[in-house]
């Protein structure tokens, strides 16, 4: 690629727009450009990038015997509602309608799809096991678009779905997904950490997820540095050190809190330690008021809330549903409610904690567990620093990751809504097993210059920049420098080598900036010393310029 005749742009300034690193780095060095919120264009230098990260993914996948194919985006809405997702996935989903009125969504996942494929093919155990993939457009109405590629309402992934007769056989082909997403992203040169994950809306036996690691990052992985056990913090189960097994239960008393509606004020009014309260969260489940109480140190964790309640979505009460009830607000407390209750299991182990006394400018304190009701228990919170390792019980660590891969143990959730069956070797229909595996490629080259930049631009591995090479000549003018920078564009392109020649008629100091902020590998730079055949190659990651006649730089490119 020559520059002057390119289409290619750089921004001096960071971009107001984006509040990530990698997006006001990709933004800034004319990777992708965006059109609104969680909507980007993909420019050329960046469409490289994807294809190198899609070409890398499709090698590991094609090793594994999947075959690659090609969905519609556009699907008809009957098949999310067969298979009950739609509800599921709420208003995150795209509808429209076509012009003989007929519910068409955008899609934003093809689990359905090919069920509805596979059925083509799956008549009996002999027709199976197979696995097929797509690099296909998702869409995703998010309500927070954000950290540029990280969080967006448009994006490429690629997913792949298995299909097996057993369990067993749904093991096998698990484990060689498994095995080609970890073989895929050591290739692209990324830190990452699988960890055990919530199904969600997919569902299913088993989610494990591929988390790079990155202080951006939208989920908290847990884990533990003595065993393997690694976690999202969404279904991080929560293992507290018990110090107060023995202690002896108090006396409940009721005592005045005037102007204390929160736990904090009301810690600090009775200046006792958040962690010896207990707080409400008068929450909507579903259009039913349902109040959490968890430790008044601890966050309530909505996905386990989800899943213990078997409830779609959850929120903030409001006034009219609170009115259903007699909790007061502010002054909510685990006793003598008429609405259903949920406390977190770690109450069970508290004593003498404060609580509200469900009476306006009042408050419980040593309150203990024989003195409250409640209906259900289960962990419902998020796993803190001071919490202990569920497998090894050492203390847990904690970090933030993107989540670039996941892959999912369907089992026969699909088959079933879908109605994919197969005969057996005693000619019984039996329902196919199902695994569905996804990676984000633009969520994985975000997490790429999340973890490989400095002040002056991204850092790309060699294997996933847009072009391994940029040449700059020094100054246009010169037409000696002009002549040698040419040549060795033509005669490094014309042997395989990807290369960029900056020929714009720019200051140099502009050029050195740009080829920094864009991230290139080499950089070979053509200067006063062109006459004489020499040139200066500098390593993106190195500081060091080394001075090479052109048989040198021919000579060591080739070791490279």
């Amino acid at each position: 690629m020559k520059l002057k005749d390119s289409f290619f742009f750089t921004l001096r300034e960071d971009s107001r727009d984006e509040d990530s690193p990698s997006g006001n780095l990709l933004v800034k060095a004319g990777y992708i450009k965006k059109t609104s919120a969680g909507v980007y264009i993909m420019l050329p230098l960046g469409l490289r990038v994807q294809n190198k990260i899609e070409s890398i993914i499709r090698k590991h996948m094609n090793e594994t015997g999947a075959q690659e194919l090609k969905m519609p985006a556009l699907i008809a809405a009957e098949y999310y509602e067969e298979s009950g997702r739609m509800k599921g996935f709420g208003p995150s989903i795209f509808k429209l309608k076509d012009r003989s009125n007929k519910d068409m969504v955008l899609g934003p996942t093809h689990e359905e799809l090919f069920a509805f494929a596979a059925k083509s093919m799956i008549k009996s155990y002999k027709n199976m096991p197979f696995n097929l993939y797509q690099f296909q457009t998702k869409f995703r109405d998010e309500p927070r678009a954000r950290f540029g590629l990280v969080r967006v309402k448009e994006f490429v992934m690629k997913d792949a779905y298995s299909f097996d007769a057993d369990e067993k056989g749904l093991d096998v082909s698990y484990q060689k997904m498994f095995e080609a997403y970890k073989r895929s992203f050591d290739e692209m040169g990324i830190n990452y950490r699988i960890v055990k994950a919530d199904t969600g809306v997919m569902g299913g036996l088993l989610s494990e997820e591929f988390q790079a690691i990155a202080p951006l990052g939208e989920d908290t992985v847990v884990y533990c540095d003595s065993c393997d056990y690694s976690s999202n913090l969404e279904v991080g189960k929560v293992v507290r050190p018990q110090n107060e097994e023995n202690v002896e239960h108090l006396p409940m008393q009721e005592v005045e809190t005037p102007h204390c509606e929160s736990i904090e004020k009301v810690a600090e009014f009775l200046q006792i330690p958040m962690r010896s309260t207990v707080k409400a969260l008068l929450m909507n489940v579903d259009g039913e008021l349902v109040i959490f109480f968890i430790n008044g140190e601890r966050e309530l964790n909505e996905s386990k809330v989800l899943k213990l309640l078997n409830a779609t979505e959850i929120g903030f009460a409001d006034d009219d549903l609170i009115a259903t009830s007699n909790a007061v607000p502010g002054y909510c407390g685990p006793i003598g409610l008429n609405c259903k209750v949920v406390i977190d299991e770690e109450i069970l182990h508290m004593a003498n904690f404060c609580c509200g006394a469900n009476k306006k400018g009042y408050h419980f304190i040593n309150a203990n567990v024989e003195d409250i009701s409640y209906d259900i228990v289960g962990d419902i919170v998020n796993a803190k620093p001071g919490d202990l390792c569920p497998n090894c019980g050492r203390p847990l660590l904690f970090t933030k990751g993107i989540e670039v891969g996941n892959t999912f143990k369907l089992g026969t959730k699909y088959s079933k809504a879908m109605g994919l069956q197969y005969a057996d070797v005693d000619n019984k229909l039996q329902d196919v097993w199902m695994g569905s595996y996804g990676i984000g490629l633009g969520r994985t080259m975000a997490a790429i210059v999340e973890q490989s930049h400095d002040d002056k631009g991204i850092i790309w591995p060699d294997n996933i920049a847009p072009y391994r090479f940029i040449i700059l000549i020094m100054s246009t003018k010169d037409q000696t420098q002009c002549d040698v920078g040419n040549a060795l564009y033509e005669k490094l392109t014309s042997e395989g080598y990807e290369c960029i020649l900056d020929d714009r008629d720019e200051r140099p100091g502009v050029k050195f900036n740009d080829a920094e902020l864009i991230g290139i590998p080499y950089r070979i730079t053509i200067g006063r010393k062109a006459s004489e055949g020499i040139v200066e190659l500098k390593k993106r990651t190195e500081d060091e310029v080394k001075e090479l006649t052109l048989d040198e730089l021919y000579a060591l490119l080739k070791t490279l």
